[in-house]
């Protein structure tokens, strides 16, 4: 956030006039003139401009003649470094890039050519029109970062002059020879210099070299996607490609090289030369931690030029593979790990070299050991969306490493949803879909497990008062994650990998032991991110599902609906997303009412699933009710029809008895509505049902007008429920018309004269009714 004073620059920088900008560009030009002595309202002008050219998305246009003004400012050597710094950041954030002045005798000054490089990326990286009238100064920052990278110098500067880090360190004896570097673990350094020699102090040109480490990879990538190698440049040899590997295996003929061939060959032993140097003991904990960072970026740059030059893949392998070997067994390089299974990925085809137990070693051991360290869990999220597509077709066991994956979403849920949601489809596969379901269910059951192992490992077993210190509820959880009698439990919930089964029987068990945990924001946070992910599951799986798994679906949501962790909402918002893609299923596969109808009347005629998990009971009546029909399967008999009339009108007539004593409806009339909608379908479709059915509904209006239902519905629901029965019964008196008004249309896609939406009743149905009603009703009162 920025402090008001700083919102209101920013605002008036966005919204600036053109005429009052070009006023300013005069006013800033007139400063330029001014001797450097005299600097201050350049700066505070230089600024300003900044600030102007930064604070939008859009791309500002300097005017020709302003623009060479700071480009004379840039290139330079004798400009306050103050004004280098502030025209390179007006040229890189402003169009258009003319650098024509760029003359060859900048290539002696480091600290202008700095500058320079930083400019001419940004504009590359652009992909403005003009990019090939800087083709020169590419090729000249090119070859000066490759003689940066190779040949700075391996003795240490003297003090440091008060100018800052780019100005010339003096040699103050005169006599004295400066000292050599040194390695990290103490060591003379005995090859060129790198970011990873140590000294007291720094020269110019090894300041360099770290800069130019520190922007290769980006410069590679930018130099390589703008094609500047194939213009017609007087650098670019003639020798054909064999000959150039022949060449480049030699330092003292890679002069020879065009600059983008001699940039990347530098490139590759500067970055061979750190992993060499990464194996050696630092004496400092900065030093390792900085090891460790090299090797990230030195495996990535060779990555890099290996994919832009094959010849380059046979030389590195041997060097990754042996780093692969030295850090596997090292949790702690971790992330240094993940760009050489990139490279692996990437490269180990070509090099015909099995890949498979990098792998392996990835996607079991990090997420099941790694999972509370956040920023391994990005990265390494990162790494499979940016090849999810590689890994789906060429690694075996991406897809069933899901119950690893996700140990990283279960601890790190709010920071990783985006990613989950884009890289869920990917881990779907037919074979392990249904077992892919209950990890997503369980997931917050992963949450609390993850985080009773990390707790169990930090409070060892005797300190029993650290233990108790957590809370009774937490402390009881604890105490079950250590006992025998649900090891079983707990080693299924952390499993590495698919495979074991879809569920576990004692899923209650589970829950009861995690009832301590409920509460855990972590559990919570992750309790809420479960229907997201639920809607993408689904809404993938219905593009790839067959008969057979769609059947399966089925059996699971029955299931699950009421074996869900105890979590405030949870059961709520799950039921709530298996309701809507419970219709989803069976308008895609019909036939699934009559597959498996035996569970299915089980379900609904039982009325303990209304007061647990009304709103998914009253979807599964209303499909029901919809697709329950010889037009969708011709298995669907008299018989069949008849049972689940008979079970939807116990259910109705069980919660609408009236008793003296008893309690006011705890569910929504709304379900009232459905059932009886639902039992006039089934009675159309069966005509000996129907009376039947109309007695049943004809003793709607006595129980709308009991006390208990009027003091727990409203008015307006009371009239809802009399109106839908009296229309049903009109409806049934012409059972030709009530077949053809609630019979659904074939496959549910033409249009049909019945619309129902769940809650009312079409106009077609209340004109049918209003025909056929007298003054006199026949509803007894």
């Amino acid at each position: 956030m920025f402090t008001p004073a700083t919102e209101s620059f920013i605002k008036q920088a966005r919204e600036i006039q053109e005429d009052e900008l070009q006023r300013f560009y005069g006013r800033v030009s007139k400063h330029l003139l001014q001797s450097p002595k005299e600097g201050g309202e350049v700066v505070d002008s230089l600024q300003r401009l900044h600030l102007i050219v930064s604070a939008t998305k859009y791309v500002r246009t300097l005017p020709p003649d302003f623009s060479k003004k700071l480009q004379t400012l840039l290139c330079s050597p004798s400009c306050p470094e103050q004004f280098q710094i502030l025209s390179s950041a007006i040229l890189r954030e402003s169009l258009p890039l003319s650098l024509h002045s760029l003359s060859s005798e900048l290539s002696q000054d480091s600290r202008t050519l700095s500058y320079m490089a930083s400019v001419i990326l940004s504009q590359v990286l652009s992909q403005v029109p003009s990019f090939s009238h800087v083709l020169y100064q590419v090729n000249l920052v090119s070859r000066k970062l490759a003689d940066w990278l190779r040949y700075a110098s391996v003795h240490q500067g003297a003090s440091m002059s008060s100018g800052g880090i780019f100005h010339q360190s003096q040699n103050t004896s005169g006599k004295e020879q400066p000292a050599l570097m040194i390695e990290v673990d103490g060591a003379v350094a005995g090859d060129f210099f790198t970011v990873l020699c140590v000294g007291q102090s720094y020269t110019e040109d090894q300041w360099m070299n770290m800069y130019t480490f520190s922007m290769i990879r980006k410069w590679l990538l930018t130099y390589d996607a703008e094609g500047t190698s194939n213009t017609e440049s007087d650098d670019r040899s003639e020798v054909d490609s064999s000959v150039m590997s022949m060449v480049s295996a030699t330092s003292s003929s890679s002069r020879l090289l065009p600059p983008k061939e001699r940039l990347r060959e530098k490139a590759f032993e500067y970055c061979h030369r750190l992993i060499e140097q990464s194996d050696r003991k630092a004496l400092k904990r900065t030093d390792a931690e900085l090891q460790k960072a090299c090797l990230v970026e030195s495996v990535a740059i060779m990555d890099i030029i290996c994919s832009e030059d094959a010849s380059y893949v046979y030389r590195a392998f041997p060097c990754i593979k042996a780093l692969y070997g030295r850090l596997s067994a090292d949790l702690g390089s971790a992330r240094a790990l993940l760009p050489i299974a990139q490279f692996y990925l990437n490269h180990s085809e070509m090099a015909a070299v099995d890949s498979e137990a990098v792998f392996c070693h990835l996607f079991s051991r990090f997420p099941a050991e790694l999972f509370n360290e956040p920023m391994l869990a990005f990265e390494f999220v990162q790494f499979c969306l940016r090849n999810v597509t590689v890994l789906q077709d060429k690694v075996a066991i991406y897809r069933h490493s899901f119950p690893n994956l996700l140990k990283f979403l279960a601890w790190n849920s709010p920071g990783l949803i985006s990613e989950y949601v884009e890289l869920l489809p990917s881990l779907l596969a037919p074979e392990t879909a249904i077992e892919l379901l209950h990890t997503l269910l369980d997931l917050p059951c992963l949450a609390a497990a993850l985080d009773l192992q990390h707790r169990s490992a930090c409070y060892p077993v005797q300190d029993r008062a650290v233990w108790d210190q957590q809370g009774s509820k937490i402390t009881a959880s604890l105490d079950a994650f250590r006992q025998p009698s649900y090891r079983g439990l707990f080693l299924y919930i952390l499993r590495p990998e698919s495979g074991t089964g879809d569920t576990i029987d004692r899923l209650n068990t589970l829950h009861k032991a995690l009832e301590g945990m409920v509460e855990s924001p972590r559990v919570v946070h992750c309790a809420q991110i479960v229907p997201v992910l639920l809607h993408v599951y689904f809404n993938t799986v219905t593009k790839m599902a067959d008969e057979k798994l769609i059947s399966q679906f089925l059996m699971v949501l029955l299931e699950r609906s009421s074996l869900l962790y105890n979590i405030k909402n949870f059961s709520t918002e799950v039921q709530r997303v298996f309701s809507m893609h419970l219709q989803t299923l069976c308008k895609l596969h019909p036939p699934l009412i009559v597959d498996q109808y035996k569970e299915l009347l089980d379900f609904a005629s039982t009325t303990t699933s209304i007061y647990s998990k009304e709103h998914f009971y009253t979807h599964v009546v209303w499909v029901i009710g919809e697709y329950l029909s010889v037009a969708f399967d011709p298995r669907c008999t008299v018989e069949l029809i008849t049972s689940f009339f008979e079970g939807l009108e116990a259910v109705l007539f069980e919660i609408t008895q009236v008793r003296q004593s008893a309690n006011p409806p705890t569910y929504s009339p709304h379900l009232l509505t459905v059932l009886m909608t639902a039992l006039a379908k089934l009675a159309s479709r069966s005509q000996d049902l129907i009376p039947r059915a109309s007695l049943l509904l004809s003793k709607m209006r006595s129980f709308a007008r009991s006390g208990p239902v009027t003091a727990c519905f409203s008015e307006e629901d009371s009239e809802e429920i009399i109106t839908r029965a009296h229309e049903l019964i009109n409806l049934l008196k012409l059972p030709n018309v009530a077949q053809f008004v609630l019979a659904p249309s074939a496959r549910g896609e033409s249009p049909r004269w019945h619309r129902d939406t769940n809650t009312g009743l079409p106009q077609r149905m209340r004109a049918i009714s209003g025909l056929l009603h007298n003054q006199s009703s026949f509803l007894p009162a």
